[in-house]
């Protein structure tokens, strides 16, 4: 047992591309303290792209899994967080296509519940609660590219930069992608008022 304890302390302290090099070898336990690391990472993405936790621990789990059988193709060329975020992207936006008429139908079941703090005014909360409503509901009414690019921006506050690496495109498709996607939440918005 003595010797087990120490190798598990020694995989803790190992940096993740070390552990990527063990687990392109196979090391199964090297992959095990990578998904350990990036579990959370992962789990909060799928959450944020899909708005249903079950959807989000099929999302994180088939993710992982995917990384696995991929594992040997990582050149390093990015952190492997980057790459387990792309791969979580690619996997949300395969699930949820297969996920949408179940999602669409049973729409309430996707919404989180609404924290309420009562030391704030009553009809404030309730313009706060249908306000996001709304926007969420627009949100999920476009394409996933848009609405991933327009969650990783606006709502994860991630710089174009990143966005472009996560997503594996140009800066400035990046850009050019969240201003449509931008403009098309404009327009969904602005049809809702009249």
């Amino acid at each position: 047992m003595g010797p087990q304890l120490d190798e598990d302390n020694f995989s803790n302290e190992l940096s993740d591309e070390e552990l990527v090099a063990k687990s392109q070898n196979g090391d199964k336990e090297a992959f095990e303290q990578l998904v350990i690391r990036n579990q959370d990472l992962v789990f909060s993405l799928a959450f944020k792209l899909s708005g249903n936790r079950d959807l989000a621990n099929d999302i994180a789990q088939e993710a992982f899994i995917r990384a696995w059988r991929a594992i040997e193709k990582f050149r390093g060329d990015s952190a492997f967080s980057t790459w387990i975020y792309r791969i979580t992207v690619n996997t949300a936006w395969t699930l949820r296509k297969k996920a949408k008429k179940h999602t669409l139908a049973n729409i309430e079941e996707t919404q989180e519940p609404i924290i309420i703090d009562e030391k704030k005014d009553p009809e404030l909360i309730a313009i706060n609660s249908d306000l996001s409503f709304v926007l969420r509901q627009a949100l999920n009414k476009l394409p996933m590219e848009q609405r991933i690019i327009v969650e990783l921006k606006n709502i994860e506050g991630r710089s174009h930069k990143e966005i472009a690496e996560y997503l594996g495109i140009t800066v400035t498709a990046a850009k050019v992608r969240l201003h449509r996607a931008h403009q098309k939440l404009r327009v969904m918005l602005e049809d809702l008022e009249r």
